[in-house]
């Protein structure tokens, strides 16, 4: 029988202590306002940097439209019509987002694409909380909050937030609180965060999956029916992606079909194509974020389907850092930081051990070094919280247009216009002959607006309204095609 570990004593000073590691699900940390602090401050500042792009209409796609377009049907308890993406489409034949008619009730009261946004921000910033709760608890309130620090200024959310309103603002919360319910040994409370990100997009199922397979890695030591439980949901999150892509959005397609097939392998490129690219985005993901730790956390598994398809897909646009892609990766590489750290920090190599001591310092300090040159750097500018004078003038010609009436328009119209009319994208109305036609031309890509007017409709007529900055406001004379609503 081996000898008891001895005490350190003022007799033996030579004999460290054994450490000790608290039970997971006692890892809980003391009731303090630390993240809830900072998830406001996080919100103060994501809502006004969405709002200043809103407010200098610098929307950088159609996506905020299309999405107004689906929460307004669903405020009036309509189908979930997206008249951009073409007249009449079922938002769900395009992604399956249902969790985005959460949204409805608030929309109602307050109809501006600004409630997106201001929502979006919030959704963003409580998912600090449990981000910041469970690094707290595994490190300490000190280097905890610095890493909530860290991952409120991440990369990630920054772009995210920086474009627009997008569904995966729900997906960030629910992971980052099915992490920490993870870390916490808390697993059924972790499976039931996860669960609902069926419904926020397809491809989360395999999140999901991915969730309940790093449940199972913790579980099996404790509670081998857990680890099975756990299994049965990763089998279920597969599963309702695989029915989600084949059978679900095929039957709200009018094409009956999922529509983002081809970019998956199709023409525009593979695995191996754009692997610079690919290696600089996992670079961005796992240095300024982690130093690399994260690897050594099981939980880094989570962000696997989200990487595999994206470096898969054809689509050069997902491969990079731009957009709102990464932004479900954030809280997954911070957490998984976390995670290591509670076994780094005793490692018997003191260059390892004198690393994890001071990463949450060097972690914070890169993020708030990169948002100098990142989305929340435009907080700093004073032009940021104001009107230019060029969007009031845009705004009073677009008020000309009546409540109701249809609108074909390109970007930077859609914002303006969706909470109040029916709009199509300019070239994809099937052969409705719209009320009015209001296009952005800063770039002078249209020479002749009144030809390029009879190109798109050439039984109807369309005349100038207005033009002004740019912007031109054309409307319907003539009755021609089959009418507006």
């Amino acid at each position: 029988m081996p000898a008891p570990a001895l005490p350190s004593t003022p007799t033996n000073p030579l004999i460290p202590a054994p450490v000790t590691h608290p039970p997971r699900d006692r890892l809980v940390p003391p009731a303090r306002w630390d993240p809830w602090l900072l998830a406001g401050a996080l919100f103060l500042a994501y809502a006004a940097l969405s709002l200043g792009r809103y407010r200098h209409m610098a929307s950088r796609s159609w996506d905020l439209g299309i999405f107004e377009q689906a929460i307004r049907a669903y405020a009036h308890l309509r189908t979930p019509v997206a008249d951009l993406k073409g007249p009449g489409f079922d938002i769900l034949g395009d992604h399956f987002s249902p969790v985005t008619a959460l949204l409805a009730p608030v929309y109602r009261v307050f109809p501006s694409p600004v409630t997106l946004l201001v929502a979006q921000a919030a959704l963003f910033a409580v998912s600090a909380v449990p981000v910041t709760r469970a690094a707290e608890a595994l490190l300490g309130r000190r280097r905890g909050l610095a890493l909530g620090v860290a991952y409120g200024l991440s990369w990630g959310l920054q772009r995210a937030v920086d474009f627009d309103f997008h569904e995966i603002c729900f997906a960030v919360p629910l992971i980052a609180y099915s992490l920490e319910s993870v870390l916490a040994g808390r697993w059924r409370r972790a499976l039931c965060w996860a669960l609902p990100l069926v419904l926020v997009k397809e491809d989360l199922g395999m999140t999901l999956a991915a969730i309940a397979v790093v449940v199972a890695i913790r579980a099996r030591r404790t509670s081998s029916r857990t680890a099975w439980y756990a299994l049965a949901v990763a089998v279920l999150g597969v599963a309702a992606t695989v029915v989600t892509l084949t059978l679900v959005i095929p039957a709200f397609n009018t094409t009956g079909s999922y529509g983002y097939w081809d970019k998956v392998g199709g023409s525009g490129g593979g695995p191996f194509d754009g692997w610079d690219t690919k290696l600089r985005t996992l670079a961005w993901l796992l240095v300024p974020t982690s130093g690399l730790l994260a690897l050594r956390s099981p939980l880094v598994l989570v962000a696997l389907p989200t990487l595999g398809w994206r470096f898969l897909s054809s689509g050069s646009s997902y491969w990079g850092t731009d957009w709102h892609y990464s932004a479900v990766l954030m809280p997954v590489a911070t957490l998984a930081l976390a995670d290591a750290l509670t076994v780094v920090r005793h490692s018997p190599r003191p260059r390892l051990r004198s690393y994890a001591l001071h990463l949450p310092t060097a972690v914070v300090a890169a993020s708030l070094a990169l948002t100098t040159s990142l989305p929340l750097s435009a907080l700093t500018e004073p032009d940021t919280y104001g009107k230019p004078a060029r969007v009031k003038a845009v705004e009073r010609m677009l008020a000309r247009i009546p409540d109701g009436a249809s609108v074909e328009a390109n970007i930077g119209p859609i914002s303006r216009l969706t909470s109040r009319c029916r709009v199509f994208w300019l070239g994809n109305t099937r052969g409705i002959a719209p009320d009015f036609i209001a296009v952005d031309n800063n770039r002078k890509w249209l020479s002749d607006t009144e030809a390029y007017a009879r190109q798109l409709h050439p039984h109807a007529t369309y005349t100038v309204e207005d033009v002004t900055h740019g912007y031109v406001l054309m409307k319907r004379e003539t009755p021609g095609g089959p009418p507006g609503p």
